[in-house]
This record gives structure tokens, C-alpha cells and sequence, in this order.
């Protein structure tokens, strides 16, 4: 039988003011940036929240930064908005043209935070438009992807610390230098039970973000 982790808040109870925090991920512009696609597109609210399953309190929280945004609650909202997850990264300055279709400099990432959830992702491909993708997370001490799952197929390799991750159900503990792969379709989490944060290293294929 899987670990189970310990059980986080629901988006809706969060609405209720469970778990809500003032101050998540100060530094993230997700909500920002949902709030101004959702304008750009003349849609309300209610309009968005119904499309993506969630409360129109809930999608209220989230852009204004106020309540925790799961990546599969990210992935329904981009789906109600018409775009990619990709929209959502933000463009650092893109370097020497010359290179910038091959080469991604350390200082020319694009970073996505995901708001109350303690997850940074580094896109480390130039782009997304190719056959993959590959993606530096870090996973703060307790942050927890919750479930998700989507088109394609996925691998990583643990850089540092140790990572709890489900597939389907079953429960992996990895620590630095493991490796895994599967399906994502596959229904799959992963979460940091360490103390310190844990660096992952993922290859995605099809271009998930």
C-alpha cells in the first residue's frame, strides 16, 4: 500500500479561509497573470471557474496570490482560458540571438512558481515547440504536487534530497542519484518529506508546460 501523505486543504476549503495565507509566494505573478488573460478575454469569474471545475471564490484567491494553486488546478484554468501552461512561465531575457535555439543560459531561464505550494520550475529546453522538454524543480521542505496527470510520458533524475513520488497509486521513496520514468497519464504526485529542498532533474514528451 502507498505512503500517504498527510492530507492537504481542498481548493473550496481553502475559500473558506482554511489555509489561506496573506503572504504565499509574494514573488509569484501566476494570479496576476490569470487575472489579466481572464480580462484580455472579456470572461467573468464565474465564467472561468465554472469551465474549470473550481469556485468562483477559489479562482478569486488565486489571482490575487491568496490561496494555493495545485498544477492540476493550473492545467483546467489553462484549458477555460485557451492556452498553453507555457503562458505562465515568465520571460527572463532570452540571451544571444546566435544561440538561444540551442542554448539556455543559467541566467536566461524561465521560471514558474506555483503560489502556497513551495515549487519552483526552471524551463532548461530554449523552447517548447520541439518533441520535449526538460525541467529543473525545486521542491521546498512539505511542498506537495498533488495529483495530476496528462498526455504523454515522463523521466527524472533526483539531483538532490529525497522525494516521495506516486504513480497510479504506488509510492517511491528517491533519494539523490535515483532515476524513474513512466507514463503520464498515469495518475502521479510527488512531494518533498525532507528537511531540506529536493532538486529534480525531469524530461517530458510531449511538451507538458
Amino acid at each position: 500500500m502507498a505512503i500517504q501523505a498527510i492530507r492537504l486543504p481542498t481548493p473550496d476549503e481553502h475559500v473558506e479561509g482554511h489555509g489561506v495565507d496573506e503572504a504565499l509566494d509574494p514573488g509569484a505573478a501566476i494570479g496576476e497573470q490569470l487575472r489579466e488573460l481572464r480580462l484580455v478575454k472579456n470572461l467573468t469569474l464565474r465564467e472561468v471557474a465554472e469551465k474549470a471545475g473550481i469556485s468562483v471564490g477559489y479562482l478569486s484567491q488565486l489571482e490575487r496570490n491568496h490561496s494555493r494553486l495545485p498544477i492540476g488546478v493550473l492545467k483546467r484554468l489553462s484549458d477555460a482560458l485557451g492556452v498553453h501552461m507555457n503562458w505562465f512561465f515568465q520571460q527572463n531575457a532570452e540571451g544571444d540571438a546566435s544561440e538561444r535555439d540551442v542554448v539556455v543560459r543559467s541566467t536566461h531561464r524561465r521560471r514558474m512558481s506555483f503560489t502556497g505550494l513551495g515549487i519552483q520550475e526552471e524551463l532548461l529546453s530554449p523552447n517548447l515547440s520541439g518533441p520535449l522538454e526538460m525541467l529543473l524543480s525545486t521542491i521546498e521542505p512539505g511542498a506537495d504536487s498533488e495529483d495530476y496527470f496528462h498526455d504523454g510520458a515522463e523521466a527524472g533524475y533526483v539531483l538532490s534530497g529525497t522525494l516521495d513520488l506516486w504513480v497510479s497509486g504506488r509510492h517511491f521513496r528517491l533519494l539523490e542519484g535515483d532515476s524513474f520514468s513512466f507514463k503520464s497519464t498515469e495518475v502521479h504526485r510527488c512531494a518533498n518529506p525532507g528537511k531540506t529542498p529536493v532538486r529534480v532533474l525531469w524530461v517530458i514528451t510531449p511538451p507538458h508546460y
